[in-house]
């Protein structure tokens, strides 16, 4: 049987690897390349990318270090009160990854419930900022992803390593006061 990573040869991964972009930060055309169907990879395209441009409703988002904790925590959350067993998680400036074993689940439900409850506490919190009768973002992330399903302890570990030790520096968490009396 298969193991490749990305591969579907059982019913039940041992985990997924998502990856989503925040809205507007890699569009149709984009001089990366970019995915216009699942394994359909295409080349860049700057006519493409001004018509996609055009087609924006708001800015593209780059997310703060307050908005990568609020994206992370919330992921963590979600996946202990849905029982799902958290590889790494890790929310960059425009994108984020993570790996997941969530039994019984369909990647795209995963990563739609991640991004939905993801979004609702981004907005609260933009919401708590804003001035009153100010319209938060409505446009968080882009549509779909890339979803990959690891059906190996090797996939697992490697996507797991990835995700936390080949993106940069974690995303900073606040020091506690009782941390800062330690030192």
């Amino acid at each position: 049987m298969p193991t490749e990573v990305g591969r579907i040869p059982m019913e039940e991964p041992l985990a997924y690897f998502l990856t989503w972009t925040t809205y507007g930060t890699w569009l149709p055309g984009d001089e990366r390349g970019w995915v216009e169907k699942p394994g359909q990879y295409q080349a860049p395209d700057e006519k493409r990318k001004v018509k996609a441009r055009r087609l924006m409703t708001e800015t593209a988002l780059t997310l703060d270090v307050e908005q990568r904790r609020i994206v992370e925590d919330t992921i963590r959350d979600h996946c202990r009160i849905r029982g799902w067993q958290l590889h790494a998680v890790n929310a960059r400036t425009q994108h984020v990854h993570v790996v997941v074993t969530a039994p019984g689940r369909t990647p795209d439900d995963v990563m739609d419930q991640f991004k939905a409850w993801c979004t609702r506490r981004l907005k609260e919190h933009e919401r708590s900022r804003l001035p009153a009768g100010t319209h938060a973002r409505a446009n968080w992330w882009t549509q779909r992803g890339s979803k990959l399903w690891l059906n190996d302890a090797r996939s697992v570990e490697e996507k797991t390593h990835y995700v936390l030790e080949e993106q940069g520096a974690p995303t900073p968490r606040p020091v506690k006061a009782d941390d800062a009396t330690l030192a």
